[in-house]
């Protein structure tokens, strides 16, 4: 496909079509193109695959970050690591339901092969209590954790669609988003645009897909317009980190609702911001915004570079086939972004 493209971009050719571009067999097989030789074709090939290895890196570095984030989180505010380990130190009651998570503290803190991420820093230790105590909604939490719901803890923005004829791929207006067609491993790509939105979210913003599949999440990566198929979410302190990965651990939650409806899965708004969450100190969520921010950011500054090089490498394509750049001048290109 990408060479076929190529093709078309050299000579010139525009497709035609009443619902989409098309071209017909005849004109197809009128083409005239020169194909360089296999030499040539090698070159080519390690110029082109050399972009591409430094786009896979770059999203497995992508992928390791996201997970030590969402392994962070889990710890802290699923598991409650630390405050089992504050108990285990004070000889606090554990209860039966966390006694086989905390055998499993007791031996790895014990060890000597214990690793860094294991023992919290004493200033972020001492935040966290050093007891449980029992909900009715929520079994046990941390002491001082009080259970509450989404629309307690979150500002939530529920999708409205624009009407139709303000939709349009030629970048006027705000990107726009229906539902997660256009999500991606942590941005959406911007694919149609309109031009006179209803509901934005902000950058940052998490955005949250409330019709099927439901619960898959993204962050916006500027201001956006969002459909009904989108909800836009932000924590009351502002910490989009934590808002990120709040929405991505009530995933479990949000598959209650991907059977429901006459036609396919959905949430709506009381429903949504009726699902089960904590409310956490904020001196807490603050210093795991810092933390777990410092790894976003990679991520953001990682997506930001695969773009730019998915971009050189699709237009150094047509460009090496048609002649228009040599191999010389395309490995300078590769040099500079290395």
């Amino acid at each position: 496909m990408c060479c076929l493209n190529a093709v078309f971009w050299t000579t010139g050719l525009k497709t035609t079509g009443s619902v989409q571009d098309n071209i017909n067999l005849a004109t197809f097989e009128r083409l005239r193109f020169s194909i360089p030789d296999l030499v040539e074709q090698k070159r080519i090939a390690h110029v082109l695959g050399s972009l591409d290895d430094k786009i896979a890196l770059n999203r497995q570095i992508n992928t390791t970050l996201e997970s030590m984030a969402q392994a962070l989180f889990k710890s802290w505010f699923v598991d409650f690591d630390p405050v089992i380990d504050n108990a285990l130190a004070t000889g606090n009651e554990i209860p039966e339901e966390l006694q086989a998570r905390a055998d499993r503290r007791r031996a790895l803190l014990s060890a000597n092969t214990a690793t860094t991420a294991a023992r919290l820093p004493q200033d972020i230790q001492q935040l966290f209590p050093d007891r449980f105590v029992f909900t009715e909604d929520m079994g046990w939490v941390p002491e001082g954790w009080e259970s509450s719901c989404v629309g307690a803890e979150f500002d939530v923005t529920m999708g409205q669609s624009p009407p139709g004829h303000t939709y349009n791929e030629n970048g006027d207006g705000l990107p726009f988003f229906q539902g997660r067609a256009d999500f991606g491993f942590r941005y959406p790509s911007n694919r149609i645009y309109c031009s006179e939105p209803k509901r934005l979210a902000k950058k940052a913003d998490t955005l949250v897909s409330v019709r099927a599949p439901v619960g898959d999440v993204n962050m916006a990566s500027e201001e956006c317009c969002i459909g009904r198929g989108v909800a836009a979410v932000r924590h009351l302190s502002g910490s989009c980190s934590y808002t990120y990965y709040s929405m991505a651990q009530l995933r479990e939650h949000f598959k209650v609702y991907e059977g429901e409806g006459t036609v396919f899965g959905s949430i709506n708004q009381q429903d949504f911001k009726a699902l089960p969450v904590l409310t956490v100190p904020e001196q807490l969520v603050s210093c795991f915004d810092r933390i777990s921010g410092g790894l976003d950011k990679k991520i953001e500054l990682n997506t930001q570079g695969i773009n730019s090089l998915a971009n050189l490498r699709d237009s150094l394509l047509p460009k090496l086939l048609s002649g228009q750049l040599s191999i010389s001048e395309a490995e300078q290109a590769l040099d500079e972004v290395n």
